[in-house]
């Protein structure tokens, strides 16, 4: 037994096990009960469904989980891997329960009879288990969470393994006549969910969370919580594959929420320039939109500019596109940095809205510590506006700027089409007021 082995929380994660298994039946147990009680419960089911086979054998990796859902707390190697698993585990619970309460679907098709090994364990599923709580599939919510664990532990061929047998597992829930295709999707997003709400290589949304001070994040709140309505009320109003649009209804309430309470950590833009897994996927519609919309408004002038001494200001650089850059500071929140190195700098700040006077002294600190290695690229989505406040803070804070004026004036030599409103000189101010280091803070100033 290896050191770390000895250490791993095991009499804690029985006290879990403890408490979150009993939880597991009867809240599900309660919610089948109280569908079951109702008359008017209804369906969603697409008519290509009726084609998907019964196999039987595959009842199997659908127990299954119950094994992975047990192991997936003693594998943890300390407590706040644990309690991390543990809470998604609960939260798991919380959401698929309150969905089934709220919205209570039930499930259309005949199971065949089948006999033998794989009819035992039907009869056996059939005891407590009615053909309601559907969306979202609490197995398939449980399968995310639970892959995300085991995948972390796993390597080489194991990890393949456990992709396929974990797929296997998705597969099971239309197979064993127990779920329809409605229930994937919505258990996928509520699995990244939970993951999202506990992450472990990025801060947790709702750490720092607080009602934002200024107006701009409300204003922007407001412009994706219309869009996430209009998603919604149109994916009801047509219904059938139009549902796919609660997914981009799901990213931009996000985003919206963003805005309003959890500032750029809502992104989980990692150190490595990298969004969290949970991320990528809850935000892919509205990542995708943000790419497209980088891309168009910089297609007429996709390369970075030289702004002064080794400095350069630009949009987020793609793979094989930072060459020649020895650092690169990035400001973006939602798009990730994927030509990432050691020694780079991520500092991630909401779009459209002007930096803290303490955001834009921290990226005025990295940007001087980034010199002298060489070029250093200064980048957000477009490369126009927090980009640019962040080298205008430097430019102040380093003495090569006398007034924001005189900073904004040398960006836009560099580039005449930066954006820096009324609200980013404000912040620039009010950097400068608040605290104001001589120039020899950032080194000696270079022609």
């Amino acid at each position: 037994m290896t050191v770390a082995t000895a250490r791993r929380p095991w009499a804690r994660a029985a006290l879990w096990l403890a408490l979150l298994g009993p939880l597991f039946f009867l809240s599900y147990g309660y919610a089948n009960s109280v569908a079951a009680a109702r008359a008017d419960v209804p369906s969603i089911v697409f008519g290509w469904e009726h084609a998907i086979p019964f196999w039987a054998w595959t009842i199997v990796p659908y127990w299954s989980i119950d094994l992975f859902y047990g192991i997936s707390l003693f594998v943890c190697r300390d407590k706040r891997e644990l309690d991390t698993q543990a809470f998604r585990l609960l939260t798991a619970q919380a959401i698929a329960v309150g969905c089934f309460l709220l919205f209570p679907l039930h499930f259309t098709f005949t199971r065949p009879d089948s006999g033998g090994v794989f009819g035992w364990l039907f009869d056996v599923l059939l005891g407590f288990d009615k053909p309601f709580n559907q969306a979202p599939s609490l197995h398939i919510v449980l399968l995310i969470v639970l892959w995300v664990r085991f995948a972390q532990h796993l390597s080489g061929a194991w990890r393949w393994l456990l992709h396929g047998w974990f797929a296997l597992i998705g597969v099971s829930v239309l197979t064993t006549y127990q779920h329809h295709f409605i229930d994937i999707p919505t258990g996928v997003l509520a699995g990244w969910l939970c993951v999202w709400l506990w992450p472990e290589r990025a801060a947790a949304p709702w750490r720092d969370a607080a009602l934002a001070r200024d107006p701009q994040c409300w204003k922007l709140a407001g412009v994706y919580l219309a869009g996430a309505a209009l998603c919604a009320w149109v994916a009801i109003d047509l219904g059938g594959w139009a549902l796919w649009l609660f997914w981009p209804a799901a990213s931009l309430l996000l985003v919206a929420a963003n805005y309003a309470v959890f500032g750029a950590n809502g992104f989980q833009k990692r150190d490595d320039g990298r969004l969290s897994h949970a991320a990528q996927w809850l935000y892919a519609p509205y990542l995708l939109g943000a790419w497209a919309n980088s891309r168009w408004w910089t297609r007429r002038a996709p390369q970075p500019v030289w702004v002064i001494d080794e400095l350069w200001l630009g949009r987020v650089p793609a793979r094989g596109q930072r060459d020649g850059y020895a650092r690169v500071v990035d400001v973006s929140a939602e798009l990730p940095l994927r030509p990432w190195r050691e020694g780079d700098v991520v500092r991630p700040m909401l779009d459209l809205v002007a930096p803290t006077p303490q955001q834009l002294r921290q990226v005025a600190a990295d940007i001087e510590s980034a010199r002298g290695r060489g070029e250093v690229l200064v980048c957000c989505a477009l490369g126009y506006s927090r980009s640019a406040a962040a080298v205008a803070a430097w430019l102040l804070r380093s003495g090569r700027a006398a007034t924001v004026d005189e900073a904004i004036a040398i960006l836009r030599r560099a580039r005449p089409a930066i954006v820096l409103r009324e609200r980013h000189r404000r912040a620039l101010g009010l950097m400068m007021r608040e605290a104001a280091p001589p120039p020899a803070a950032f080194g000696e100033q270079t022609a």
